[in-house]
C-alpha cells in the first residue's frame, strides 16, 4: 500500500497483452429506412448479414441475436420482392 491509504490498479507489465481483445466490426447507429425498392432494401439487409456472421461465430451474442432479426426481415423483404416481380409481370402481360 501507498503511504497516502488509496491503491490504485496496476496495469499489466506485458504491454503486448492488452493487445489481445478480439476487435468487432464497425457498425453504423440504425438510421432511417433504405428508401426506394424492397430490391434496394434487401440488398442493404443482407450486406448486414455478412457484418453479423464471424462475431456470431466467436460467440458475440448481441451479434447473433442481431443476425437472427436481420434474416426474419430479410425473409419479409424477399416474400415482398417476389410478389413485387410478380405484380411487374402480371402487368407487363397485359
Amino acid at each position: 500500500m501507498s503511504s497516502s491509504g488509496t491503491s490504485t490498479p496496476q496495469l499489466p507489465k506485458n504491454p503486448s497483452s492488452s493487445n489481445q481483445n478480439a476487435s468487432l466490426p464497425q457498425y453504423s447507429l440504425p438510421g432511417p429506412q433504405v428508401q426506394g425498392s424492397k430490391y434496394n432494401q434487401l440488398l442493404a439487409v443482407i450486406e448486414e448479414l455478412g457484418k453479423d456472421i464471424r462475431p456470431t461465430y466467436a460467440g458475440n451474442k448481441l451479434c447473433a441475436e442481431r443476425l437472427k432479426r436481420n434474416l426474419i426481415h430479410a425473409r419479409i423483404l424477399t416474400k415482398e420482392c417476389v410478389v413485387e416481380a410478380d405484380k411487374a409481370a402480371q402487368s407487363g402481360k397485359q
